[in-house]
């Protein structure tokens, strides 16, 4: 099949891969008239610009590609007089003529001239066979819709099998001249065979296929867009602000400042109220949880038991308890419908609220002294069972994995995303442990001291990029997460600096509790903000410049 030049200029072409054109008679070229007047200057030639030519200080941007993307994005955003005066000025086309008759050709569903098209564009032989399956298996289902069963079988048979192209699914094709219910069961549906809407979709498929420099991907612009935005967000060490806050105007990097590091408030003994003095436990309580709807809390005695109260009441809802056995931890499942224990024989325990055991598992499980957690989906259950190792018991594939320490374990957390572990060590290190698949040690951080008491750690800032420690030395201490990098030392204690939490509502808190008496709420130096040059919370450079 011959393959008409487009002579027209870009005004008077169809834009965009994806646009839904009107239907045609066969015989019609697929070229149509738009009234539009921009003077007699449009109505030139197109002559070839900008090829090998580039353009920006470094010289690695193609003058042809950059303008092509542009363009793309313009009728990407509906702006196609935009786009074709674009094309008209530069002189540089979107696509070739070859390819804009494929494009109209493919939309108005005209398969057979489409694939004899394909074959004049120049493709390797794998890729033109696998676009070619893309149209004849369009052909094929819409002939069977139509229920001309001969050209259907035809098609399938001198068409697509001497392709050799995913025969898998040319078996199922081949299933649906027999039982029309095989469509339903391949994913194919009516409105997949409706005239233009078909178009549209197989050409979003085979835009997917063909090499970018042939047909130019949609959104290309937004995705270099938005990878520049990604490389800029993870060289900031101290990124913690919302991707609403960044800015294409120029370049972006948070200051210092975007970490808590001002006390906010002090609180000391005496400022809070009491609402309920719970009695009950005979020994000290060692663990007290909240509920995950904040309405009941767990407490755990020394060896003892694990009582539930009602947080609004004071009354004790239920008391959690083993004959012979102590209970040393305990914890809520995620949905709050169970809780999980630690017990004095070193085994966990789960019963549902109502104190029906559900599971059981002995063994070397936990210390006597142990942090417990469970990940957000039930599933895994993480337990202190040495010294040194940490268990990831899976509840479901019944089996368990170790993290195997190189010091005494102090106390642990667990990430949001339950993919990371954060271990505190008696050797003045934290490590942060990937916990999918088989743990791998991905960091360490260090700085802080911790030489007679159990200090807590945390995960905090945006997606948990940060691990903040207490110290005591009376300092809380931050790194980056990523790099290991210690960003900041902030004094204000008098004293050991036992556990720090971070907000997980407000990225620029952090919740600080000492030996000292009290606990300090750390935020956002306002000074410093209002000194620095500022645009809705991060800094930035000047036209693009560090």
């Amino acid at each position: 099949m011959g393959v008409a030049e487009d002579s027209e200029p870009p005004l008077k072409r169809v834009k965009g891969p994806l646009e839904e054109s009107k239907s045609l008679p066969e015989d019609h070229s697929t070229t149509i008239s738009v009234s539009c007047s921009l003077g007699d200057q449009m109505a030139r030639p197109l002559t070839s610009q900008g090829d090998g030519e580039t353009i920006g200080s470094q010289g690695v941007i193609r003058k042809a590609e950059f303008i092509k993307i542009i363009t793309r994005a313009l009728y990407s955003l509906g702006y196609d007089k935009s786009g074709a005066l674009l094309e008209e000025e530069s002189g540089i086309p979107l696509h070739s003529s070859v390819v804009n008759l494929f494009m109209g050709q493919v939309t108005n569903g005209r398969w057979d001239d489409s694939v004899a098209t394909l074959r004049t564009i120049g493709l390797s032989d794998e890729i033109m066979k696998s676009a070619s399956f893309l149209i004849l298996e369009q052909k094929f289902l819409e002939l069977l819709k139509m229920e001309k069963v001969a050209a259907a079988l035809d098609t399938l048979r001198n068409e697509i099998v001497p392709l050799h192209v995913n025969l898998d699914r040319v078996h199922k094709l081949a299933s649906c001249i027999i039982s029309p219910s095989q469509c339903i069961r391949l994913g194919i549906s009516g409105q997949d065979t409706e005239g233009t809407k078909s178009g549209s979709k197989i050409l979003e498929k085979l835009q997917k296929l063909l090499p970018a420099a042939i047909m130019i991907p949609e959104k290309r612009l937004e995705h270099l867009v938005e990878r520049a935005l990604d490389v800029q967000r993870e060289a900031c060490v101290f990124h913690n602000t919302l991707d609403s806050d960044l800015s294409l105007y120029s370049d972006h990097q948070c200051g210092k400042n975007q970490i808590p590091s001002q006390t906010l408030q002090v609180k000391e003994n005496g400022q809070v109220l009491l609402k309920h003095n719970l009695c009950g436990h005979q020994k000290p309580v060692l663990i007290v949880s909240w509920s995950p709807d904040d309405s009941q809390i767990l407490t755990c005695g020394q060896d003892e038991v694990i009582r539930r109260w009602d947080v609004s009441s004071g009354e004790c809802l239920h008391v959690y308890e083993k004959t012979g056995v102590g209970l040393i931890s305990c914890g809520w499942f995620p949905d709050g419908r169970g809780i999980f224990a630690g017990m004095t024989d070193k085994s966990i325990c789960l019963w549902d609220l109502d104190g029906r055991d559900l599971e059981c598992w002995k063994g070397q499980r936990t210390l006597r002294i142990s942090d417990m957690a469970i990940t957000d989906d039930g599933k895994r259950i993480i337990s202190v069972c040495r010294e040194s190792a940490i268990l990831l018991l899976d509840r479901e594939a019944k089996f368990d994995r170790l993290i195997e320490e190189v010091d005494m374990i102090t106390s642990f957390s667990l990430s949001k995303d339950n993919k990371f572990l954060l271990v505190n060590l008696m050797n003045q290190e934290i490590h942060l442990w990937s916990i999918e698949g088989d743990p791998k040690l991905i960091s360490e951080y260090k700085g802080h001291k911790r030489t007679r008491f159990v200090i807590r750690s945390c995960f905090g800032g945006l997606d948990q990029s940060f691990i903040a420690s207490g110290s005591e030395d009376s300092q809380v201490y931050i790194w980056h997460r990523c790099s290991g990098e210690l960003l900041l030392a902030l004094p204000g204690h008098s004293g050991a600096v036992n556990c720090v939490s971070w907000n997980p509502g407000n990225l620029h808190m952090l919740a600080s509790a000492s030996d000292d008496g009290t606990i300090r709420i750390w935020g956002l130096d306002r000074f410093n903000l209002k000194g620095g040059e500022q645009s809705n919370g991060s800094n930035h450079q000047c036209n693009g410049r560090s």
